[in-house]
């Protein structure tokens, strides 16, 4: 009979993903409520070492998919050894992150368990054995409750959402048969970002360029993100010209992102966009079009020219931080 909450805690190059705290702090909130246990669970080569942090995070048990043949994230490896720890330790409710990763793993993995699941959560709760999930619907336009069917009960969290909160339980690591099975994809190349770029998805303050840049040369927004310890993205217009890389992209169909603050420059505020930065905490506009829709979302709007606002708001902003 299954029980119990299972969480994947995503890891990348030896670090866990903000994500991953999150997802455990969840999963033992989830777990409390229905009196029973959560195991956090972490793929992935030589990082049974790293998997004991997890126990910071009220997990009872901790399982460990190490293995060389993990090294390097395919949908087909992931998909099959997790899938094999799902069936062994039949969990009630199975909980993953919606990043990149996340999102492409849990949905080939729910059509394998054939059950339920909840993409891109900002709230859970159960009622009873059943897992309520809140997600937005209708490129954001509604918050639906989403009742989960099958088992596992599976849901993934939209990252920089969930409280991460430490409840050490001092759990063991108990290492997992490994069987990647056929897979038929494999990792050619790998090329990774600089090591200082934060990811859009984890990032705490976004500034965001648009089609009001005019060209590829994002410096000002650059330097403003630097004196904030934030991160650069862009709206899929600016990604279209080829002004930024698709991994910079914030929409509907990029990055799907809620930080504590996101600055919109020259971004007119498309409904595409808007599914993509609406639940970030506070959220600046600054464009020269007093009708541009952002203004409607923003909690904060300039009717400027970017390119005499945002060099003003650094100066500031070094001002405030000598």
């Amino acid at each position: 009979m299954a029980q119990g909450v299972l969480a994947l805690a995503e890891q990348f190059e030896g670090r866990f993903r903000n994500v991953a705290y999150e997802v455990l702090s969840e999963g033992k909130r989830l777990a409390d409520a229905l009196g029973e246990p959560l195991a956090g669970v972490v793929l992935g080569s030589g990082i049974e070492a790293m998997a004991a942090e997890l126990g910071k995070y009220g997990a009872d048990k901790i399982l460990a998919a190490d293995d060389p043949a993990l090294a390097d994230y395919t949908t087909d490896a992931y998909t099959n050894v997790l899938f094999d720890i799902v069936k062994d330790h039949d969990p009630k409710i199975l909980l993953l992150g919606a990043s990149t990763r996340g999102k492409d793993l849990s949905a080939r993995l729910s059509a394998r368990l054939d059950t339920g699941l909840a993409m891109d959560c900002l709230a859970l709760r159960v009622d009873g054995d059943t897992l309520i999930a809140t997600r937005p619907m209708f490129g954001g336009k509604v918050l639906a409750e989403i009742a989960i069917q099958g088992t596992p009960q599976m849901a993934a969290i939209r990252p920089n959402v969930m409280e991460v909160v430490e409840a050490e339980k001092g759990a063991g690591v108990e290492k997992v048969p490994v069987n990647v099975g056929v897979a038929k994809t494999k990792a050619l190349e790998k090329k990774t970002e600089a090591a200082a770029k934060v990811d859009l998805t984890e990032a705490n303050i976004i500034v965001s360029g648009g089609r009001g840049m005019g060209s590829p040369d994002f410096s000002l927004l650059e330097k403003l993100a630097e004196v904030l310890g934030g991160t650069v993205g862009a709206s899929r217009s600016a990604v279209d010209e080829g002004w930024r890389p698709h991994s910079d992209q914030v929409g509907q169909t990029g990055k799907v992102v809620s930080p504590n603050l996101y600055i919109a420059c020259g971004i007119s505020g498309a409904i595409q966009h808007l599914a993509g930065m609406g639940t970030s905490k506070y959220i600046v506009g600054i464009n020269k079009d007093p009708e541009a829709p952002i203004f409607k979302k923003a909690d904060y709007g300039i009717v400027e020219d970017l390119f005499k606002v945002v060099p003003a708001l650094t100066a500031d902003v070094k001002k405030l931080r000598e």
